[in-house]
């Protein structure tokens, strides 16, 4: 089989999953719908949600939102490492997409974030990964198809996004646990964490980031 067979088989597998996912996500989800939704499994809740966060690639759906359902719908420990699992697995997904695929092919679908990124993490890999997995500023799924278009190796990729997304995940994961009471002293405090975590995230993004972004233009 040659590899233009095997690409024209891959584009036809995504489009089917892009598809079936599309059917239940959707502009009107709300958290409340996802624990619905996910909870109707009984006990295949945690495998159901771990997929739909590993297909969140294909459709760039907010993560933040499956996020914040996974710690109303698990709790926040539970929820923390379903959502670790499912943001590897869809890392993983965009960033073997791009490998194989190639640059022209997702130039078409993507903007120039797509190509700033791949310059970005070309420079150093996983230090550039690292800090942008910290920076809830940066789409996860750019991050991923970009660094699958360089040179970076996955195990680099792999370890920068299990390392740079405990902040954000712990955050999220966080304010969906504390929101069954809302008047509680535990959801006000999630909040105050996500004002630090966006802080923290852009003087990172104005320190770093936007200066190696004006080194490579």
């Amino acid at each position: 089989m040659n590899k233009n067979i095997k690409k024209i088989l891959m584009l036809l597998m995504i489009a089917t999953m892009v598809l079936v996912v599309s059917k239940f996500i959707n502009e009107d989800i709300d958290i409340y719908y996802i624990k619905t939704y996910v909870n109707s499994f009984g006990a295949l809740a945690p495998i159901i949600y771990i997929i739909m966060f590993a297909l969140v690639p294909l459709t760039f759906f907010p993560d933040s939102v499956l996020a914040i359902a996974s710690g109303l719908i698990f709790g926040f420990s539970k929820g923390y490492i379903y959502t670790t699992i499912g943001a590897l697995i869809g890392g993983s997904i965009a960033f073997f997409i791009a490998r194989y695929l190639g640059y022209d092919l997702l130039k078409k679908v993507s903007n120039d974030k797509l190509s700033k990124i791949e310059k970005l993490i070309n420079t150093n890999g996983f230090y550039i990964i690292f800090l942008l997995r910290l920076i809830p500023l940066f789409p996860f799924d750019i991050i991923s198809y970009g660094a699958g278009l360089t040179s970076v190796k996955y195990k680099y990729f792999l370890g920068a996004t299990l390392l740079g997304t405990i902040p954000g995940i712990a955050v999220f994961t966080n304010i969906g646990a504390s929101s069954i009471d809302i008047s509680s002293t535990e959801f006000y405090i999630s909040i105050a964490m996500l004002i630090l975590l966006f802080g923290i995230s852009i003087m990172l993004k104005d320190k770093f980031i936007n200066k190696k972004l004006k080194e490579i233009n």
